[in-house]
């Protein structure tokens, strides 16, 4: 696979969702929905569960970039299959959902850092893959929208994450007022940390894939654990005593005793490629 590009791997398939290991380990996870404006469903939701969950087991993988094919990032929940839904009963239902929620969860755990591209509209759903990743770049034209509420729902399974993004008092806003609003806004919400114009989107994508793949994937993986473990937890003595613990775990790793060496003998660490 990774003697053909992502582009390649996309015009050959009819796969919803394509992926493509680089050999530096960035794999792109591709939804590949253009026509249907990149709107996911049950095939498109258990596609992308595969991909993460891979991903977590493949050690060639450093970083994620989840991306989409054309105009839009993603229009959320395909209303065809929430509409088959709808005709579900409610065990039924909860059985859908919770593999959305085994999606989210996927991702906001993955052990590897995961940047998401986003272009032009996203909507519902789709602002849960958003806040779920690590990093979130958006072209200026990009137009965000909780739009459930529009049609008699509300955005239960990804609330936990676009609430942790954005905060409590604007989640309770935009969840109620289904409010489109602007990369701009996005960026001051905290639901992305970039605006980029459009040109410039896979550039800004690439940069920060490179920044990640210059350090120790397992200082990664912990330095994401920490950050989600420190996150609202108040300041006491045991989260004192936990940070002591991870900082005196990681710097006698091999990881960490490597990167020491690298530092002080003025060369690159081994998990730096070319």
């Amino acid at each position: 696979m990774t003697n053909k590009t992502l582009q390649d791997i996309i015009n050959s398939s009819d796969t919803e969702v394509v992926t493509h290991l680089d050999p530096h380990g960035v794999l792109r996870v591709c939804i590949n929905r253009p026509t249907r404006h990149n709107a996911f469903n049950d095939v498109v939701i258990r596609q992308l569960i595969h991909a993460f969950v891979s991903a977590k087991h493949d050690d060639a993988v450093r970083v994620v970039i989840l991306q989409s094919e054309g105009k839009n990032f993603s229009s959320g929940a395909d209303l065809h299959w929430m509409k088959s839904m709808a005709a579900l009963d409610f065990e039924e239902n909860k059985q859908d959902a919770s593999e959305l929620a085994r999606l989210m969860h996927s991702i906001f755990t993955l052990p590897k850092p995961v940047i998401t591209r986003i272009q032009d509209a996203s909507y519902g759903g789709a602002l849960g893959l958003i806040a779920c990743s690590d990093i979130a770049i958006a072209s200026q034209r990009s137009q965000f929208c909780l739009s459930e509420v529009k049609i008699g729902l509300m955005p239960a399974v990804i609330s936990p994450y676009v609430s942790r993004a954005i905060g409590a008092r604007a989640a309770q806003r935009y969840f109620m007022t289904a409010e489109s609003f602007d990369a701009d806004k996005a960026l001051t919400l905290g639901l992305v940390h970039e605006v980029v114009a459009s040109d410039d989107l896979d550039k800004a994508v690439d940069a920060i894939a490179s920044k990640l793949l210059a350090n120790g994937p397992n200082a990664v993986a912990q330095a994401k654990a920490l950050a989600h473990h420190v996150a609202n937890t108040p300041i006491n003595a045991e989260l004192i005593a936990y940070t002591v613990e991870q900082i005196a775990n990681i710097r006698v790793s091999p990881e960490g005793q490597e990167g020491l060496s690298a530092f002080l003998e003025k060369r690159n660490a081994h998990w730096i490629k070319g």
